[in-house]
């Protein structure tokens, strides 16, 4: 029998929009937690083609030297942000998986307590991860880097998936160790800045601004990059939960 070499992948994740449900006071109606996933052997080089790339493009157009450093999406104009998108689209390796959770839809009270969303957030968004990274490699293996919330105590995440761990889920366990999440702030690796846009673009994609208008434009750049099972997209590269109306958001398209 063959034995083959375990390959790993790290996994970047970030959230955009707020937990809160005051929505009368402010509160987003839309809760985006996305993915980045990119092979550990190439990863280094990838994000630096996507962000040194991006800052270098910026730069050249008088862009702030403050806004550089950490690529924050929401700090770039609309006309930063495409060039931002168009590479990390440009780069194959790359596979994106965002959770769109609209707020307004869920029933369960529970979900409304503590950091309970974003564990239930990240929850589904780790088992889309799982099934990729084990389709792709049957010895696959991950290391995740979760966006620092200074507010939450990943410890308490962590033992949050040592109890899934030992209940009946749809997650790849042997792809997902609890003991390898991590928690840095973005400025400490390129791929969390990678994470925020992408987080970032998908909010944008469904959250209305105040003038009631929202933008899909980013996510159509970077549809390639999600996550498909064959060619099916909703559910996998893209989880809407509560499963809302997807016909509604004119940017989903199943086709890559």
């Amino acid at each position: 029998m063959c034995n083959l070499i375990a390959m790993e992948f790290y996994v970047y994740v970030d959230e955009s929009g707020d937990e809160g449900f005051s929505f009368e006071k402010g509160s987003s109606r839309w809760f985006v937690l996305a993915a980045v996933i990119v092979p550990a052997k190439s990863e280094l080089e990838l994000m630096k083609r996507v962000v040194d790339g991006t800052r270098t493009a910026l730069s050249q157009n008088n862009v702030p030297k403050k806004k550089l450093k950490t690529l924050h999406f929401r700090d770039l104009k609309h006309e930063q942000r495409l060039p931002y998108v168009h590479r990390i689209a440009s780069e194959d390796q790359l596979v994106t998986i965002a959770v769109l959770i609209d707020k307004t839809r869920l029933t369960s009270l529970d979900l409304r307590k503590g950091h309970r969303l974003y564990f239930y957030g990240v929850r589904l968004l780790i088992e889309r991860v799982s099934w990729y990274c084990s389709g792709i490699h049957e010895d696959a293996s991950t290391s995740l880097y979760f966006s620092n919330k200074a507010t939450m105590s990943y410890d308490e995440l962590k033992g949050y998936f040592y109890k899934l761990a030992k209940q009946a889920t749809s997650i790849e366990w042997g792809v997902i160790e609890p003991k390898k999440m991590f928690s840095l702030t973005a400025g400490k690796r390129m791929g969390l800045m990678v994470a925020d846009a992408v987080a970032s673009s998908y909010f944008y994609a469904v959250e209305h601004s105040p003038y009631g208008f929202t933008e899909g434009r980013y996510v159509k750049t970077l549809q390639p990059r999600a996550f498909r099972n064959g060619n099916t997209l909703i559910g996998y590269g893209v989880k809407l939960f509560p499963n809302p109306d997807h016909e509604l958001l004119g940017w989903l398209s199943e086709e890559s």
